[in-house]
């Protein structure tokens, strides 16, 4: 059964390599390169098929990168369904610079898709049988239409199906005209969507409860960094804190807590708890170096932790 399908119209080969020291003007020795499937959806897929669920990834593809992307997702034995593009897939380049510690991310942009390819992504997702959850994760390529998730909030309603959109900027603001079930935007972000230059974590609450008051969504969850995430649906706010992890790399930490949600949500937590799982995923990432994503291990027992410092909150 099919209960979880994550969609990616802008995948990308994520190649990491550590340098010496990063110096300008100089010919850097880098390490053997490490190939990744990247891309929001994909992350949030492979993050879920480490916490033992078997999601579907559907993505647009094309070129040599898109070809790694699929080979490298068979490895990891995810189920996916690639839409082949004209364009040549992205590559993102991962630098980690060892004198300093720091990394740095190179994020290039994707290919221009064609209305017959984003079509065959929608009807992709319009087969698959048995649906619960539809992620959307990612940037949104040029050459979608703006109305791309107005249509895949139509197709879910129509599967009795919650979609799920983890985005930014102009796609995001679309994604919550449309009427999705949650969004997972970060304070920056929020506050774009309600107007205004800038949120604290105190201020979020109101501004989401502004939005689910006007029925733009029903759940929002917003990552807080290293204050952690809030949860925000019609009648329950929850926060939940930052555990204290060996922070290594934030990159996929925002994937893996979304995953962490989707997941538990399939396996029939309730809300708050689903928050907290995710929230656990998200801190497991980023004890890992590179574009690792979380373990299962890592996020039992930050869960575990997390648990408890609730209990003992309620309690007093």
């Amino acid at each position: 059964m099919t209960a979880i399908i994550t969609i990616t119209f802008n995948p990308a080969l994520d190649k990491s390599v550590t340098v010496p020291e990063l110096i300008s003007e100089k010919k850097l020795k880098c390490s053997a390169p490490v190939y990744e499937p990247g891309g929001g959806g994909i992350n949030v897929a492979r993050a879920i098929k480490k916490l033992g669920g078997n999601p579907t990834a559907i993505f647009l593809a094309g070129g040599f990168a898109g070809d790694k992307i699929g080979e490298l997702l068979s490895e990891d034995e995810i189920i996916d369904q690639r839409i082949d593009i004209a364009g040549n897939s992205r590559e993102n380049l991962i630098v980690a610079d060892l004198s300093t510690g720091r990394q740095y991310l190179f994020d290039m942009p994707g290919p221009a898709i064609k209305p017959r390819e984003w079509r065959a992504c929608l009807n992709a997702v319009v087969w698959a049988d048995r649906v619960k959850f539809i992620v959307v994760s990612g940037s949104i390529p040029p050459g979608l239409p703006d109305d791309i998730f107005k249509r895949l909030a139509f197709i879910a309603e129509k599967k009795k199906a919650r979609l799920i959109v983890d985005t930014s900027g102009k796609a995001l603001q679309q994604a919550i005209e449309a009427g999705v079930y949650m969004i997972k935007p970060n304070l920056k972000e929020l506050a774009a969507l309600v107007g205004i230059d800038s949120l604290t974590p105190d201020t979020a609450i109101h501004a989401a409860k502004k939005l689910i008051a006007q029925g733009k969504c029903q759940v929002i969850v917003v990552s807080m960094g290293a204050n952690g995430a809030l949860l925000v649906t019609g009648n329950a706010i929850v926060e939940v804190p930052q555990p204290s992890v060996k922070v290594k790399s934030t990159v996929g930490a925002g994937d893996s807590l979304v995953a962490g949600i989707v997941y538990s949500l399939s396996q029939n937590y309730s809300l708050p708890d689903a928050v907290r799982f995710g929230v656990a995923c998200g801190s497991a990432a980023t004890m890992n170096p590179g574009t690792e994503l979380c373990s299962r291990p890592d996020a039992e027992r930050i869960y575990a932790a997390i648990q408890q410092a609730a209990t003992t909150e309620t309690m007093n």
